[in-house]
């Protein structure tokens, strides 16, 4: 919960300063006779007030009389139970539990809770051998900004709060190297899972990424104030192994693409290869076949790759074949413009979802390196035919595709300088929306 989390900031999020305050107020009361648990309605207070809580709680957190300094404790309502079980085994009494149900009925019913809900408690007690465990303070997220907040007043009663975080649009600028793998190298800079598939289908050459290359690239994302990711993006802008690229929209397009600095579309008909790293291990040819030992045609390539290497279309298209066929094994068949077909087979899955008549995008990946069907050990067969006939895929041409028009070059160049510009800032965020509000 965020209030726990030691990069939120305390003056913005008064459910911490709440917690703390009465904490320690309770606990400089422990000792004397205290008032029956009530719940309150729930009221407003201003980033002042909260200021003076806050000075309050640093005060007098130094030696708390009687109760121990509450402690943070997660809590995860579990299959088969209910919100109020999922709080007792944080060891408070069931009267404290059924008020907080009450005080938190005034914004939800906590029946409508599920399991796999989280929520984040602080727990205190009396300072003796077997001292009640008493709640302090608890946070409930609601949505992906907004969180309700109980804590403790002065008087021991029970007060509900909640709070929206600021929401900003953020385009972010990351630079870095690679180390490891390309997808967890981005993954450090903040980048998502769909950022770094756009990475990989744009940067995927057949020389591979290698450990060391340098990369930059920019990308939108929603984020709270605190840092915490809301939603991500599109990805804008990318610069690796001497490529630099940057997403536009054509008038009329469908989508958007990836030109370079003039205007050019950096997307080819079809690709050299199928896989981020290949070495040929059987050309296009005649050659002894490994298992039978008969001499006979190899109507594709053979590229040495890892059990689990994801295999990349070549080319936009449409899958035609997904299935297991006879010495082949699992195989996919992807048909191109043109009169160009692209075949893989040995294949030890297809990618989630993968089926005959779905359309594919060039670098998507449609299915991983196995060794299924006549294998002798882990290897991709990547097949072409041009025009139905089998062809050597080493001899296939890459045709760029065409660059943008004149009637969008002027726009290209408008959208270039406005992404050029949050790079040479380091990133750009926009607020909107408020934050701080309680419930009434």
């Amino acid at each position: 919960m965020s209030q726990f989390d030691p990069r939120t900031r305390p003056a913005r999020f008064a459910p911490y300063v709440l917690t703390a305050a009465a904490a320690m107020t309770v606990a400089l009361l422990a000792g004397r006779v205290q008032p029956p648990v009530t719940a309150e309605a729930a009221v407003t207070l201003s980033p002042a007030q909260a200021r003076v809580l806050e000075a309050k709680a640093l005060a007098s957190a130094g030696a708390p009389a009687g109760l121990t300094i509450p402690e943070s404790v997660p809590v995860e309502i579990r299959k088969g139970e209910t919100f109020e079980q999922a709080v007792q085994r944080t060891g408070i009494g069931a009267g404290e539990t059924r008020t907080l149900i009450d005080t938190l009925g005034r914004a939800l019913d906590v029946r409508d809770l599920r399991p796999g809900q989280r929520f984040e408690t602080a727990i205190s007690r009396h300072r003796t051998p077997r001292g009640d465990r008493h709640l302090i303070g608890l946070t409930l997220r609601t949505g992906p900004v907004s969180q309700l907040t109980v804590s403790r007043t002065f008087d021991g009663a029970l007060r509900l709060r909640s709070l929206e975080e600021t929401v900003m649009r953020e385009t972010r600028v990351a630079r870095g190297e690679v180390e490891g793998s390309l997808a967890s190298s981005l993954r450090a800079t903040g980048a998502s899972a769909q950022v770094s598939r756009a990475v990989a289908e744009l940067i995927g050459t057949p020389g591979g990424v290698k450990a060391g290359d340098r990369f930059a690239l920019a990308f939108d994302r929603t984020v709270t104030d605190g840092g915490r990711t809301i939603e991500t993006g599109e990805l804008l802008y990318v610069a690796m192994k001497g490529r630099a690229l940057y997403r536009f929209k054509p008038a009329g397009a469908r989508e958007a693409g990836y030109f370079d600095a003039a205007g050019m579309n950096v997307r080819t008909d079809v690709m050299r290869a199928p896989l981020d790293r290949m070495r040929v291990s059987s050309a296009f040819g005649p050659r002894r076949h490994p298992i039978s030992g008969i001499g006979k045609r190899h109507e594709g390539t053979d590229l040495a790759a890892g059990m689990g290497t994801p295999v990349r279309a070549p080319a936009d298209g449409v899958v035609v074949e997904a299935r297991r066929w006879g010495g082949y094994g699992n195989w996919v068949r992807i048909r191109h413009p043109s009169g160009l077909e692209s075949g893989y087979a040995h294949l030890s899955r297809f990618a989630p979802g993968l089926r005959a008549g779905q359309r594919v995008r060039q670098g998507q990946v449609v299915a991983y390196v196995g060794s299924t069907g006549a294998s002798t050990g882990p290897h991709l067969h990547y097949e072409v035919w041009k025009r139905g006939q089998r062809v050597d895929p080493a001899g296939v041409t890459s045709n760029r595709r065409p660059g943008l028009a004149a009637s969008d070059l002027a726009a290209f160049r408008v959208e270039k300088a406005r992404i050029d510009r949050i790079l040479a800032a380091g990133g750009e965020r926009r607020p909107t929306a408020s934050s701080g509000r309680a419930a009434t």
